[in-house]
């Protein structure tokens, strides 16, 4: 098993971005382990330039991780298409005015980040009407994939290569061959050059190990995390340490070629970054067998309720049409040894004995006349 090639993910607002530009050894950390950095784009301004100018003339590879503000929703999503779009060209004319490269553009796709709040704080007023709303309007998915394929293309002929962001879940829709789980959501499947699974353990619980690994082998590349940083939606959370962090590191490693960690911020105020400079990736680790094969259970389950939630009618119809066969072959059954000695009831109604195929006669229910 060999190492993997590794991006950092930096969610940062510029003051803090400044303080990590500024520290040579998280630098020279990062040039140590042939790293990228996936800079999330909190904001377009000077000292953002500033910093992502000094990772250039370092030698850090840099992908532009796009996000909105807060109330256009921050994440990319179903509806926020051509918000996504105004901010990829916004980004385009800050780049090109201060002469910045990149290696990349990064898309996440995630639920709006006030449909999160509001299911993470349990406010079920405010989020199952949206749900609802959302799970039956699938036309809103058809435009969303439209026009995010449309900004992928556009990317692409800019010169970058697009990566996205996406929740796991959406590899057992694929599965599925469904979309309800897009819509009720509003995540999209934006088809891209290189595709990041976000299974972050620290988030998943018990069986957080056990997730990783089986999504993991359906994955271009695995996001580890969180050792913290990013959006505050809950100060509860828990975070990945060092041991941890490294654990999910080498499981990843035996999945994909490539592993996403979030966060850079979150590793050099742990200093993890040291921990992971001089990893064993020849260590040979696994996921617990028995939480994998639960977990690989749980996933073929909920593969079919994504079925059946999205084809509604169809099993309508299915157990409608069993439900006739079984009555109408109930009630041949049922006429046919309720028949008087010497006949046989079919669907045309009383045959006399002498009228009746032999292979349908019954020996015991014959009493010849005397």
């Amino acid at each position: 098993m060999t190492k993997p090639q590794l991006t950092f993910a930096c969610e940062s607002a510029s003051e803090m971005l400044e303080a990590l530009c500024n520290n040579p050894t998280v630098i020279s950390d990062l040039l140590a382990l042939d790293a990228r950095v996936a800079m999330g784009l909190i904001d377009l301004n000077d000292a953002r330039a500033a910093c992502v100018r000094k990772l250039n003339r370092a030698g850090v590879p840099l992908v532009a991780w796009l996000l909105l503000p807060k109330e256009q929703g921050y994440w990319c999503h179903a509806g926020n298409a051509a918000q996504a779009a105004d901010r990829y060209y916004a980004f385009l004319r800050w780049s090109q005015e201060h002469g910045l490269c990149w290696s990349g553009v990064g898309l996440d796709i995630e639920p709006d980040i006030s449909l999160v709040e509001a299911l993470r704080q349990r406010h079920w007023r405010r989020a199952v009407p949206v749900l609802m709303k959302h799970a039956l309007d699938g036309g809103r998915l058809r435009r969303a994939r439209a026009e995010y394929g449309m900004l992928v293309t556009a990317i692409r002929r800019d010169g970058y290569p697009v990566e996205t962001y996406q929740i796991p879940l959406l590899v057992d829709e694929r599965r599925a061959h469904t979309a309800i789980l897009q819509r009720l959501l509003g995540v999209v499947d934006v088809p891209a050059d290189r595709e990041v699974l976000m299974l972050y353990s620290s988030f998943l619980g018990p069986l957080g190990t056990a997730l990783l690994w089986s999504y993991g082998c359906e994955a271009q590349v695995i996001g580890v995390g969180s050792t913290g940083g990013g959006v505050e939606l809950s100060a509860d959370l828990p975070l990945l340490d060092g041991q941890t962090l490294v654990r999910d590191l080498l499981l990843a490693a035996q999945r994909a070629d490539a592993v996403f960690v979030f966060s850079l911020e979150g590793c050099v105020q742990q200093g993890l970054l040291s921990h992971i400079r001089v990893v064993d990736w020849e260590l040979p680790i696994f996921a617990p067998p028995r939480r994998v094969r639960l977990v690989n259970g749980l996933r073929a389950a909920f593969r079919s309720i994504l079925w059946v939630a999205d084809n509604p009618a169809m099993l309508l119809t299915t157990g409608l049409l069993l439900l006739c066969l079984a009555k109408k072959m109930r009630t041949r059954f049922v006429h046919l040894w309720a028949a008087p000695a010497g006949e046989m009831v079919l669907s045309e109604g009383r045959l006399p004995k002498d009228q009746i195929p032999f292979r349908f006669r019954r020996k015991h229910r014959w009493h010849p006349e005397s």
